[in-house]
């Protein structure tokens, strides 16, 4: 991938305070914020330190040795999103509540350790339910536990590697065409979702917000409509933006991960990752060492991701304001 370089150049876009404020100034206009001007031109800094900052920590990772690559990754951004929650919450941090992980995991892991079968638990206060909550929409995770491997297969840039050493098939190939703005699904999504036309119809005219209601038509293979809006990286859920090759696929099983923003979970891959990299130092080593598990080569493809796919998405984020 490697275009780790075009996207900070990107964000350098930001690294004003007068463009920063005036680009607050609108984010707080939009949410009736009576003090967005005030509130713009406190936050322009904080603004400008968290994306610079988060920059730091991804550079850093670019370079450093893979047993160190989670946490740097992790807290680049944690950075990134603080500079985002910016845009929505004025008053970030209003309290002490929020800058806490938000997640939780096994503190000691258990003999025989599988990393596809650990999972984090959503707490109620916490970076990620607060970001959750005001960037995306997403509330009543607080308990809610994840499992790893679901949380890789949530990444389409990881299914060529599941389907290479599970001969799992996770997601099939979306055409789209931007110009039109029209989706092409193949038709076989219908017996993956065990479904008839009609009642596709009625399932993502009710689930999928970015389709035009009355544009669906079968032509061949494919099930074809019109999106209301332009497809993004963000906000096409359940379809999923692949990085290599900047392209859309669709899941071939409807398990409620499929319908939550994927920065959510780079959090949870990231946040866990950091922690067995700092106190699992024996695991995580024998890991990257001995190459005996199965686990390696999706957690080096992650991280691979990762590094570009978070600032991409979050960058997107921020343009989309």
């Amino acid at each position: 991938m490697h275009c780790y370089k075009g996207i900070w150049e990107k964000f350098t876009s930001f690294h004003s305070t007068n463009i920063a404020q005036q680009f607050l100034y609108r984010c707080y206009t939009k949410i009736g914020r009576e003090d967005a001007k005030q509130k713009s031109y406190t936050n322009c800094y904080p603004f400008i330190y968290y994306l610079q900052h988060g920059e730091n920590f991804y550079l850093t990772a670019y370079q450093a040795p893979l047993s160190i690559k989670p946490v740097l990754l992790f807290y680049g951004m944690v950075q990134l999103l603080k500079s985002c929650l910016l845009t929505v919450d004025a008053d970030y941090p209003e309290s002490s509540s929020v800058l806490a992980h938000g997640v939780s995991t096994r503190k000691r892991k258990k003999q025989n350790y599988e990393f596809f079968y650990d999972e984090v638990k959503i707490q109620k206060y916490g970076l990620f339910t607060h970001f959750s909550e005001k960037m995306f929409h997403v509330k009543h995770l607080t308990g809610a536990k994840f499992h790893m491997r679901m949380l890789l297969q949530r990444i389409s840039d990881l299914h060529e590697l599941f389907e290479t050493y599970y001969n799992q098939q996770l997601s099939r190939k979306v055409l789209y065409e931007p110009l039109r703005q029209f989706v092409s699904i193949p038709v076989e999504i219908l017996d993956d979702y065990h479904m008839t036309f009609g009642r596709f119809i009625n399932y993502i005219t009710k689930e999928w917000s970015w389709i035009e209601k009355d544009s669906l038509q079968i032509e061949e293979e494919y099930i074809k409509a019109t999106c209301a809006h332009p497809l993004k990286p963000l906000g096409c859920e359940p379809l999923m933006f692949s990085l290599d090759d900047r392209s859309y696929c669709l899941p071939i099983q409807r398990e409620e991960i499929f319908q939550l923003p994927e920065i959510m979970c780079h959090y949870l891959l990231l946040y866990n990752l950091s922690m067995i990299s700092r106190y699992e130092t024996e695991w995580w080593n024998e890991l990257l060492h001995s190459y005996s598990s199965d686990a390696y080569p999706f957690i080096h493809r992650f991280l691979s991701v990762t590094s570009e796919k978070v600032p991409l998405l979050l960058y997107e984020y921020l343009c989309l304001k």
